[in-house]
């Protein structure tokens, strides 16, 4: 594991910024950019953890949520160093993302969904914070697949289970949203074709 030392090194003042094997490239490159975005969502999942936190000792669902968005964010970053590396430099044993992992997402998304009545519309995201902080959740995570599918066209050597994740984290997390939301009660608004704005 590399000891953060210094946190400010100017080496980026000219826009660029290193990647895992020593290489320089733009920092608005399509790699930047997605790596950057799978950063964002772990970001918003650590919103939601910290939502989550008031509700650890009363509720079970939480504390088990809880245990699955702390693996999310070791995956996420294990995917965005992952995407930080270009094929070349890849090392032996470096933590990737595996269809295992996929497989666990699946897992999850069943557990939840036993608990959830079936949905016959759209909704809206919202509900307790911890639920809204995963609907924004979703909302990046589907930015970054969409990020990585351009990447995959324009660079080789990127895993198809990276987009096979995010395509499945994008579904947990909009369970999961559900999941919590229902454990406390809060309903759920469906989307109204025919809606109009209240009266004057």
């Amino acid at each position: 594991m590399p000891k953060l030392t210094r946190i400010y090194t100017r080496t980026g003042d000219d826009g660029s910024t290193g990647l895992v094997g020593g290489q320089r490239i733009a920092k608005n490159s399509l790699r930047i950019e997605t790596y950057g975005t799978v950063d964002e969502l772990s970001s918003a999942v650590g919103l939601a953890r910290t939502a989550l936190r008031p509700l650890l000792a009363a509720y079970v669902r939480a504390q088990r949520l809880d245990a699955w968005l702390n693996w999310v964010q070791d995956a996420l970053f294990n995917l965005g160093s992952d995407l930080a590396t270009l094929p070349a430099n890849r090392w032996e044993g470096m933590p990737l993302t595996s269809a295992e992992d996929v497989l666990a997402l699946e897992r999850a998304i069943d557990e939840a969904q036993r608990d959830l009545e079936p949905l016959a519309n759209f909704i809206h995201p919202g509900g307790a914070p911890a639920g809204a902080f995963l609907h924004l959740a979703r909302t990046i995570c589907r930015r970054a697949e969409r990020l990585l599918v351009t990447l995959r066209e324009e660079e080789d050597g990127l895993s198809l289970e990276t987009l096979h994740f995010l395509n499945r984290l994008s579904d947990a997390l909009f369970v999961w949203s559900r999941w919590i939301n229902a454990e406390l009660r809060e309903p759920e608004y469906l989307w109204n074709p025919k809606g109009s704005p209240p009266p004057s």
